[in-house]
């Protein structure tokens, strides 16, 4: 036996296992082997596959394999019980979310072993991090529950939704989706990850016991056909998606054009950026949290180190001499830092990249040390002498691997940052808070933790941008993703527009005048030569725009790429643009609205009620430029979350059909406001609103490239944006079928999409100058600051 002094010699960690009996009984109690849990009831087992433990290959239970009629039974029973559910008070919601939270409490210790024994994760974290942030999550969204009708009021939920988790979170991703869909009155078909299913239906136990309404949750098990039945089933009106990237972007291209709410919190790459003056000893600590936090497989890890130059050499060698003590085995050992990865599969993915990065060259590094002869571990490893082009530098490995870089100053650190399509969350570590405030607003991800990483609570929204997906989960933004405006809602399909036939006669004289297109700043011809006629109410001929091509749209995106310092622009100075652009309409009403009439045929009265609603939306989205912004959440730490609301990008806008003028300021005039810059495609058949419109911009002091005009076949135009990887999120207003194929081509780099569907919207509406077009204007980038001595 070793003598106490001899302990504090050599620090060793005695062994500290955490007893399986309990999680081993319930099993028991279940024959270990599981049905799916549909209108309150378990059914019973069908065709199963294995729940094994990663820690030793042991199977644990048998787990059912839902089919479509599974899943049909289980929108069927969410779907009866939506109409009872949404019609509860929402104090009636807020207390079976409360008694949700009080048995997940008392069931804690269950729950944490089990999904250590399930995951392979150690149960520290299971226990100390996992288990009380779901508790905390269903006590959160308890409150918002009773708080809806106040905070959005005119909302409703969006009916059944379907949701499918991971299996790195398996319980904490459950809490995420269920409780905020719960809270705003949806009812859920939840589909667990087929390598983590059992806190799942242990939840779905805990659900039966405190007397939940049968069908408002349904819990079916399964592999990539179950997940997909869910996606495409017909009567599902909201998906939300944790997982990969690639199954993403099948997602966003199988729920096109079918008007399902969306959400998708995909892969990442996130950087850990360490500054010459930094508390080194802790952000080696933190980095330890960011990397080898459940073994790697986290979406938001701190895979990638970008580390000061003059810091370098002294940084990685502490990170060095911290793995060494690193202790990885059994995960139910309190003592153990790292544990199983869930599966051998993926295993044997991470081995593989392993082998490719090695192959391209670097320096490895894993510390020495027994590993487990049984079960799925993977030693910490540490990869160094590599450029950006690296595949493990741009890969998402999702396992124990860091990457490590250096930069020599702070625009190199955020140009390193942001090398990269994702753009899920990152770490700034430095004793400077003037320059941390000022590198995390410039990198691009959705959560940016100062001095910190790994925080996460259910009042502070989660999610990301780029390839790293859309939509937040916690925080007002996440609760708002399970709502939709009732108006929207009662929408019914736009009647077509019947254009006149040319007569072959002009409607003006003297020198025949071509609209060019719109770039940069400047009037440009066409790259296809063409142009395009222009036909009036009457069937004269009004005039001829150019007929925009591929080209075309690749200079005015490159032209809004370009200017897109437009959202570092004060909020004040971009208020006062939009003013002078609606005062500069104003003075022209006359002759727009000669325009809009000549083209349209509508009354003298219309057309001029058309231009001066075009200057009040200017006007509105000008007060709003100052006044749409963030807050600050109050998470149960010493620490500060600011919710920060950044421009999209560059946004593409097809415009209606329908009122030329207004339609198109109606989708420009957020955009703008709010910081973007913009590739805007007319009204195809009434395009002269807007390239006259040229003019009120050359005369409004708007910066070159952030309103960019090409004019053309709107929806032809609008898929050649879709697919452009440059354009970070697109609007199209017209048919349900282009609207489709537009959603479909957006997956390609999982930009923001909104479209009309061929539905009726009205564009003078009132409610189309508040928070509906801002919203889908802009995301919320959260910001952690730990405060106090």
């Amino acid at each position: 036996m070793s003598k106490v002094a001899e302990i504090f010699e050599t620090l060793e960690y005695g062994p500290s296992p955490e007893a399986p009996g309990p999680a081993f009984d319930w099993l028991d109690a279940h024959g270990r082997k599981f049905g799916h849990f549909i209108d309150g009831e378990f059914t019973k087992p069908g065709k199963t596959f294995a729940s094994t433990n990663p820690a030793n290959g042991e199977k644990l239970a048998d787990i059912s394999e839902a089919g479509k009629g599974d899943v049909d039974k289980a929108v069927k029973a969410a779907r009866s019980a939506f109409s009872g559910w949404s019609g509860l008070s929402g104090f009636e919601r807020a207390k079976y979310l409360y008694a949700i939270a009080r048995q997940i409490q008392k069931e804690s210790r269950l729950l944490a072993v089990l999904e250590t024994l399930d995951n392979g994760k150690p149960i520290r974290e299971t226990r100390d991090i996992d288990i009380p942030l779901v508790a905390r999550h269903f006590y959160h969204h308890a409150g918002w529950a009773q708080h809806i009708d106040k905070s959005f009021p005119d909302h409703v939920p969006y009916g059944v939704c379907g949701q499918i988790i991971p299996w790195n979170f398996p319980l904490l991703m459950l809490a995420w989706k269920i409780a905020p869909a719960l809270a705003a009155g949806n009812t859920v078909v939840l589909k667990p990850a087929e390598f983590t299913s059992l806190t799942a239906l242990l939840f779905a136990e805990i659900c039966a016991r405190i007397g939940l309404p049968k069908g408002v949750v349904n819990i079916v098990t399964g592999a990539g056909e179950t997940g997909e039945a869910i996606v495409s089933h017909p009567d599902i009106d909201k998906i939300a998606f944790t997982g990969s990237t690639e199954v993403g972007k099948i997602i966003r291209r199988a729920t096109a054009g079918s008007g399902k709410g969306l959400s998708l919190e995909l892969g990442g790459k996130s950087p850990f950026v360490v500054f010459e003056d930094a508390d080194l000893d802790s952000a080696v600590e933190g980095l330890v949290d960011a990397i080898w936090f459940n073994q790697g497989q986290v979406c938001c890890a701190g895979s990638r180190l970008l580390v000061q130059e003059s810091i370098e050499e002294r940084f990685i060698a502490k990170v060095k001499t911290r793995m060494k003590t690193l202790r990885t085995g059994d995960p139910l050992d309190k003592s153990i830092d790292i544990g199983a990865l869930v599966a051998p599969v993926q295993v044997e993915r991470v081995m593989d990249l392993l082998k490719a990065g090695r192959a391209e060259g670097g320096e490895f590094y894993s510390p020495e040390g027994d590993m487990p002869e049984k079960g799925c571990y993977v030693r910490p490893t540490l990869v160094t002498g590599i450029s950006p082009a690296h595949s493990l530098a741009s890969e998402e490995i999702f396992g124990p691997v860091l990457v490590a870089m250096s930069f020599r100053t702070p625009e190199e650190a955020v140009a390193l940052a942001n090398n990269t399509k994702y753009g899920l969350a990152a770490s700034v570590w430095t004793e400077n808070v003037n320059l941390a405030l000022d590198i995390a607003p410039k990198i691009k991800a959705g959560v940016v933790w100062v001095n910190s990483t790994n925080q996460f609570d259910a009042a502070v929204g989660f999610g990301g941008y780029r390839e790293s997906g859309f939509g937040r989960e916690g925080g007002k933004e996440g609760m708002g993703a399970y709502l939709k405006p009732i108006w929207e809602k009662k929408l019914k399909a736009a009647s077509p527009i019947k254009l006149p036939a040319p007569s072959g006669k002009t409607d003006h004289t003297g020198i025949d005048r071509t609209a060019k297109l719109y770039i940069g700043g400047k009037q440009a011809r066409p790259d296809s030569g063409y142009a395009m006629p222009v036909t009036g109410s009457d069937g004269k001929h009004l005039g001829e725009v150019g007929e925009g091509n591929r080209k075309d749209i690749r200079n005015a995106v490159e032209a809004a790429r370009g200017a897109l310092g437009w959202s570092s622009t004060t909020a004040h100075n971009r208020a006062q643009i939009l003013y002078y652009l609606g005062e500069n309409l104003d003075a022209r009403k006359a002759e727009f609205t000669d325009r809009i009439r000549a083209m349209t045929g509508v009354s003298a009265s219309a057309a001029k009620r058309e231009v001066d609603q075009s200057v009040e939306r200017l006007f509105a989205f000008g007060g709003w430029a100052d006044k749409y912004d963030g807050a600050v959440h109050n998470p149960p730490a010493r620490m500060m979350a600011v919710a920060m609301v950044e421009p999209i990008g560059v946004l593409a806008l097809a415009a209606p059909t329908e009122s030329p003028l207004l339609g198109a300021i109606a989708m420009l005039a957020p955009a703008i406001a709010m910081g973007n810059t913009t590739v805007l495609v007319p009204s195809t058949p009434y395009p002269l609103a807007m390239t006259d419109f040229y003019q009120v911009l050359e005369t409004s002091d708007v910066p070159s490239g952030v309103v960019n005009i090409v004019t053309g076949d709107a929806p032809a135009l609008a898929k050649v944006l879709a697919e452009h990887d440059g354009v970070d999120g697109i609007w199209f207003a017209g048919s349900l079928e282009d609207s489709t194929e537009i959603e479909r081509r957006s997956a390609g780099n999982v930009k923001q999409s909104w479209t009309t569907r061929g539905l009726a919207y009205d564009w003078s509406d009132p409610v189309m100058e508040g928070g509906y077009l801002l919203g889908k204007a802009t995301q919320i980038k959260n910001i952690w600051v730990p405060y106090g001595a």
